[in-house]
């Protein structure tokens, strides 16, 4: 697809906007036709994925021409580390009693071997494999890439796992609160039931200002960095504030469909509140926000 005129059409757009309305119209409608929105009817879903395609070809082929763009290195290595987290059961939830209703009931959970990323992706690792960087703060190659969606972040998982060969996946919301407590232990912050601070930045006391390099606080027992704070972390999961009423102990995988994503784990401009291991935020897939970031995991063998 090289004609343009064409992919303006198909985005809905007029010619010669601007990048950034680029980006909006392609995010606008990949929220309306991901293939994710139409689980239970297969002939939506076939539909839905024509459709996506067609938008992927229009918005990839003006990215190209008009956005700055460095074309991937396909021999980089973008060296991204995991950590073993040995499977087990644990109470998920609000275990200190002072959490919101959406952190209830307390429930007991199980969780199979998994890998999981020992830091939050960084941007250096993000460039290599998308070749761009939307971060709003481009401080260096070790500071956490954000101002990306879900859908955002999905596209580089699925760009790494074609690069490498290694089925690479966004943590379950089970996964995540397993690993940030080490375990499941029952601890307040990843790390620790004392102050958060030692092991993620949050704005406790006073404000760290901004995003942070990755790994320069405390790891959690696991030696996994960053479960506090820094950038918020998308997880697999569709989000039901009642999720837990009704969850599976067996690996839980979220509600079979939904409109919003979770994500865990608070961010810099965050007080210690938000960034408690339980707490769950949640926001539309297609949503960039510069306190947004993620990290991947990979089922054990």
């Amino acid at each position: 697809m090289n004609n343009l005129s064409h992919c303006y059409k198909i985005l809905g757009l007029e010619q010669n906007v601007s990048p950034k309305q680029i980006r909006q119209a392609y995010w606008d409608l990949a929220r309306v036709w991901h293939p994710d929105r139409f689980p239970d009817d297969s002939r939506l879903q076939k539909k839905a994925t024509k459709k996506m395609q067609e938008i992927n070809r229009a918005y990839q082929t003006l990215k190209n021409a008009e956005m700055q763009y460095t074309e991937p290195d396909p021999d980089a290595d973008p060296a991204i580390e995991v950590i073993l987290v040995k499977g087990g059961a644990f109470d998920m939830g609000d275990t200190f009693g002072d959490g919101d209703n959406n952190e209830k009931p307390v429930h007991r959970v199980i969780v199979n071997d998994f890998y999981m990323g020992k830091y939050e992706i960084t941007q250096g690792q993000w460039e290599v494999i998308m070749g761009n960087n939307p971060s709003h703060v481009k401080k260096g190659d070790d500071y956490p890439v954000e101002n990306i969606s879900w859908y955002n972040a999905q596209e580089f998982i699925q760009q790494l796992t074609r690069k490498t060969g290694k089925s690479y996946r966004f943590p379950t919301e089970a996964e995540w609160e397993y690993a940030a407590r080490g375990g499941g232990k029952k601890e307040r912050y990843a790390g620790t039931n004392g102050k958060p601070d030692d092991y993620g930045w949050c704005n406790y006391n006073i404000s760290v200002g901004t995003t942070h390099p990755v790994g320069q606080k405390k790891p959690n027992s696991l030696n996994l960095y960053d479960m506090s704070g820094n950038v918020w972390e998308w997880c697999q999961d569709w989000y039901d504030e009642n999720y837990y009423k009704n969850s599976p102990e067996d690996n839980p995988q979220g509600p079979s469909i939904g409109d919003q994503r979770v994500l865990r784990g608070g961010c810099w401009f965050d007080r210690p509140r938000f960034v408690r291991t339980a707490f769950r935020l949640w926001s539309d897939p297609g949503y960039r926000s510069d306190f947004y970031g993620f990290r991947i995991a990979l089922s054990g063998q």
